[in-house]
């Protein structure tokens, strides 16, 4: 025997420090909370990048490979991080605050039966555990993760790919249940370019002696971020970025220290932000090199960008020009998560925009609220959409239905003249660290507010 999804619940928590530089959360208020928003405002100064949302959670779920210490940093202080900082704590792993951003996690004493059920089943970001507990135990239970309503996430692949390196996965009740004695190296062709489907293979093969082949991998900078992770452990991986992956996996893995990517779609959030705001506001903390295409797709709207070292500061258009079409694609295409923030920028934009978005079926829910704001947006399909502009937004009181909707909204209500209430905004701080205490900084007319009524 070795050793032994997600919208986060409508409370306001907060990183608070303890004694010795530790820190935990704590909650602020049962009430709902919203953003008040008074737009119409030109931004400046700088805004700087946090860590990468979609880098830390599997390289958290990543430390369960070891029971040697991991010290990760670059941390976002988010809500879906600390709430797959709790479940690894729940497991039994040791975990120290060592700053603000920056922790250690020791996994040696974990224990699938300790998880919590629950947090797992409201955490998307959860089936990453698949992958790392595969390789340290034999037999455990983990529930079906949860999600935020983008439309159908099946996990097919994942199981598929996990089923080809000798792990057994039954479906029973709501859970999965595993078996992974036989696991073994092995060639898997995933059935998609799945990024969570890639970073669940990648983990259990880092653990497998000899040699694993991943064909149609995904490539997104946080997967590749993983890999170089997982590369500090001792995994020998060839391919980093390709569609192709060969790794050498090793037995007993050891612990490592890595400090987790700038996070590309919060860089293009406020790339875009400061192109419809007609903004010059500089974005600090960037690898430019994740966001060639959307740069690209920005100077087709009539932006233009002073690119240095590790910022881009915005010059922004006189006259904002819709482009023919907004396609998210997988990398190195236009990020899903980067869809909603085009489609506000194309409500200031003279023309029509057609928007693509192949990947999920629920995306252009926020398209729903831009129109109670005055903008002119169809959905054609599941899949496309159509906005004229420029539109003349008014404050209105809105709904974010997801993380990028409701970052996409507060683009919309900066534009916006008058008021805009915004709901449900537990959904942004799932993705985007104390965003309206940033935006002030800016000079954006921004306040976070709690009501029984809003």
């Amino acid at each position: 025997m070795r050793d032994a999804h997600f919208c986060p619940p409508r409370l306001a928590e907060t990183l608070v420090e303890g004694e010795a530089g530790s820190y935990s959360l704590r909650s602020q208020t049962k009430m709902a909370q919203y953003f008040e928003i008074n737009g119409g405002k030109k931004l400046k100064g700088t805004i700087e990048v946090r860590g990468s949302k979609n880098a830390a959670t599997p390289i958290l779920a990543a430390t369960l490979l070891t029971d040697k210490k991991c010290t990760i940093s670059n941390i976002p202080l988010i809500e879906d991080v600390f709430r797959m900082i709790e479940i690894i704590k729940g497991l039994g792993a040791e975990i120290k605050w060592l700053g603000k951003r920056k922790i250690s996690i020791i996994a040696k004493n974990i224990d699938p039966k300790r998880m919590d059920y629950e947090a797992v089943k409201k955490m998307r970001s959860s089936i990453l555990l698949l992958g790392s507990l595969s390789a340290r135990f034999d037999n455990f239970k983990i529930p079906y993760p949860g999600g935020c309503v983008i439309g159908s996430r099946p996990v097919d692949t994942h199981l598929s790919a996990l089923e080809k390196l000798g792990v057994k996965i039954k479906q029973l009740n709501g859970f999965f249940k595993v078996d992974s004695k036989n696991c073994k190296a092995n060639e898997i062709v995933l059935k998609e370019f799945s990024v969570t489907a890639t970073e669940n293979a990648m983990m259990l093969a880092a653990n497998l002696p000899g040699k694993t082949v991943i064909k149609i991998a995904a490539t997104e900078p946080h997967v590749q971020d993983l890999a170089k992770f997982l590369s500090k452990m001792g995994a020998e991986i060839k391919g980093i970025g390709t569609n192709t992956l060969e790794i050498r996996g090793r037995k007993e893995l050891k612990g490592a220290t890595h400090e987790i990517i700038a996070d590309a779609n919060e860089a293009a959030t406020f790339l875009i932000l400061g192109v419809a705001t007609k903004s010059p506001i500089r974005v600090k903390n960037v690898n430019i090199d994740h966001l060639d295409l959307v740069v690209e797709k920005l100077r087709e709207f009539g932006a233009n960008f002073k690119i240095g070292k590790d910022y881009i500061q915005i010059i922004p258009p006189k006259n904002i020009k819709a482009v023919t079409k907004i396609d998210a694609r997988l990398y190195p295409g236009i990020p899903t998560d980067t869809q909603a923030p085009f489609g506000v920028l194309a409500t200031q934009a003279k023309g029509e925009t057609l928007i693509f978005d192949s990947l999920y079926e629920g995306r252009f829910n926020y398209l729903k609220e831009l129109k109670k704001m005055g903008a002119k947006a169809r959905i054609l399909s599941k899949h496309q959409a159509s906005v004229k502009g420029p539109a003349k937004l008014k404050g209105k009181i809105i709904t974010s239905y997801d993380l990028r909707a409701g970052a996409s909204l507060i683009i919309a209500a900066l534009i916006a003249e008058g008021r805009t209430i915004i709901k449900d905004i537990y959904q942004v701080d799932r993705g985007y660290e104390q965003i309206e205490e940033r935006l002030q900084k800016l000079g954006a007319d921004i306040k976070r507010a709690e009501s029984t009524k809003h």
